[in-house]
């Protein structure tokens, strides 16, 4: 009687592993989807206009932007990060590509919404570079998935050459809050569901878009295709 308990009670453990598998490779390849399996078109999503607002990197002129909605938390915005600075240099002497950053903090990370307050702080007290300064400095030290100490916050403020206290007394205010929410309800407008999750807006007014952390020769190859278009 109990082996003929244990043989299905065997059966059904080994089904729960392999789902779990099933579920965790799809979650993975999922993110690492080729460009050409994630375009949409212009009249699929609404991005707010790049302005003197925002942060960019780069030429602000120049005819293709890179917005990436990315999450501070997020391993794969992580590991996009260091990709879209390849990228950036690459065509930073041309001017043809300018990187335009905006928080996408999801739900899922706790702490990414704080940060990114942080990161908007950064901005107000030291200006664009030291905003960028933050940013890398941010992905540098966390170890994701909201592994980041909030107390470390302050000392990457210090790090980057920013007034500790001015920056405390501007993180607990609150008022980087509604520039945050903004740029999230921005992601969503723009069909972001995930992170990284990047558009490229160009002159004549088409906004294709990737998925995901792909690598740097797609990432290439993709501006490629929308420089032949201009």
């Amino acid at each position: 009687m109990n082996k003929n308990i244990l043989i299905p009670a065997a059966i059904v453990i080994a089904g729960i592993f392999i789902a779990i598998a099933v579920y965790f490779t799809g979650s993975k390849t999922s993110v690492t989807n080729a460009p050409s399996s994630t375009q949409t078109t212009s009249a699929d999503i609404v991005v707010r206009p790049v302005t003197a607002q925002d942060h960019i990197l780069g030429n602000p002129n120049a005819p293709i932007k890179m917005i990436d909605y990315s999450d501070t938390e997020c391993p794969f915005c992580k590991q996009f990060h260091t990709t879209l600075k390849e990228i950036y240099e690459t065509y930073a002497t041309s001017g043809e590509v300018a990187w335009v950053y905006r928080s996408f903090p999801l739900p899922i990370h706790t702490k990414a919404e704080h940060e990114a307050e942080a990161l908007e702080c950064a901005a107000d007290l030291g200006g664009n570079q030291t905003f960028w300064n933050y940013l890398d400095e941010i992905f540098s030290v966390t170890p994701s998935d909201d592994g980041l100490d909030p107390a470390q916050l302050p000392v990457i403020a210090k790090d980057v050459g920013l007034d500790v206290n001015a920056f405390n007394t501007c993180l607990s205010s609150g008022k980087e809050a509604a520039k945050v929410q903004a740029d999230y309800q921005d992601a969503i407008k723009a069909g972001g569901s995930g992170t990284p999750y990047t558009v490229f807006v160009t002159a004549k007014g088409n906004i294709p878009n990737t998925q995901g952390a792909i690598p740097y020769d797609a990432v290439q190859n993709y501006i490629q295709i929308i420089q032949s278009d201009l």
